[in-house]
């Protein structure tokens, strides 16, 4: 194959990132000809197949070992090496998660090839790709073009490409096999971080009402949570907020919280700043109401309202219910 899509497991399920990797692999296909195939392991590598299968890739590989039944980032940096270099793939695609942040780069020094992360975007140039990610906070964007004739580690920033947009279709599973045994691993990994008791998964909510500082102080905020409850959605907020106190961190979307992609996510007094666009620019439609006309979250939203959200909220919220 020419691309292969590492897939990673949230529970028995794909982890949305890997969808958004589907997503790219096959626009690239699409555009350069390539060939795809999806690499899933783990304790659950049955369920993850059978899920993968569904979409328009040519095949699945499943790797089952007892030594990868839990996540350790020597055994899955030795694991996704062995089978690169097995299959030679051109490209090797990952969503950019914290897994992926904490065992890539072994499997880059492993093989001596780069890894190019946090992609948001990638182009056609002649016979090459160009990769583009963001710096200084989103405020310059860096071309790349790798030279290395691969196999190129490339990860890809969250909600850059639509997990909604992979293609469905039907592909074959393959069994593969590696040679691991438990002197390769010589870290331990500590248990997946859960929420605390009572925490909101945001990623799987569909409608999120988001504060920011625009909502003055904390003896506002239940005004916001009157708005959740009547449409039905889940709050949220930016930093400021949890740094105030006035919300608790499993609330906090931004690239030091919660990344989410609902179907309607409304911004309440939200500015806009990068840290907490990267985490909800997924949405797929974005309504804000901030009185600050030239806030720069209106550069993203769909539908924007001028005004005070302490005077629109609760009419808004009375007219719902």
């Amino acid at each position: 194959m020419d691309i292969l899509i590492v897939i990673e497991d949230n529970n028995g399920k794909v982890h949305r990132m890997g969808l958004e990797s589907i997503t790219a692999a096959q626009t690239m296909a699409k555009d350069r000809g390539f060939s795809i195939a999806a690499l899933v392991m783990g304790s659950n590598a049955d369920e993850l197949a059978t899920q993968v299968s569904n979409y328009d890739i040519g095949e699945v590989l499943k790797l089952e070992h007892d030594l990868l039944s839990s996540y350790s980032s020597d055994g899955y940096a030795e694991a996704v090496k062995q089978v690169v270099e097995k299959e030679s793939p051109k490209y090797v695609f990952f969503g950019h998660t914290y897994q992926v942040r904490d065992y890539v780069p072994k499997i880059s020094a492993k093989l001596m090839k780069p890894f190019l992360v946090d992609n948001v975007l990638m182009n056609s140039d002649g016979d090459d790709t160009v990769f583009t990610k963001q710096m200084f906070n989103a405020k310059l964007y860096s071309d790349m073009i790798a030279m290395d004739e691969g196999p190129l580690l490339i990860s890809f920033q969250s909600a850059a490409y639509s997990s909604d947009n992979a293609a469905s279709g039907s592909a074959s599973v393959r069994d593969v096999n590696i040679n691991l045994d438990s002197s390769m691993i010589k870290t331990q990994s500590e248990d997946p971080f859960q929420e605390e008791s009572g925490g909101v998964d945001l990623t799987s909510a569909e409608i999120i009402v988001s504060v920011g500082r625009g909502i003055g102080k904390e003896e506002n905020v239940p005004m916001a949570k009157d708005l959740a409850k009547a449409i039905g959605g889940e709050l949220a907020s930016s930093r400021p907020v949890v740094d105030a106190g006035w919300l608790s961190s499993t609330h906090q979307i931004g690239s030091s919280g919660q990344s989410v992609s609902p179907k309607m996510y409304l911004a309440l007094g939200i500015s806009g700043a990068i840290q907490h666009v990267v985490g909800m620019k997924g949405s797929k439609n974005i309504v804000a109401i901030n009185k600050d006309p030239e806030a720069p979250i209106f550069e993203i939203a769909d539908y924007g309202v001028v005004g005070d959200v302490l005077e629109i909220v609760p009419k808004l919220s009375e007219a719902l219910e």
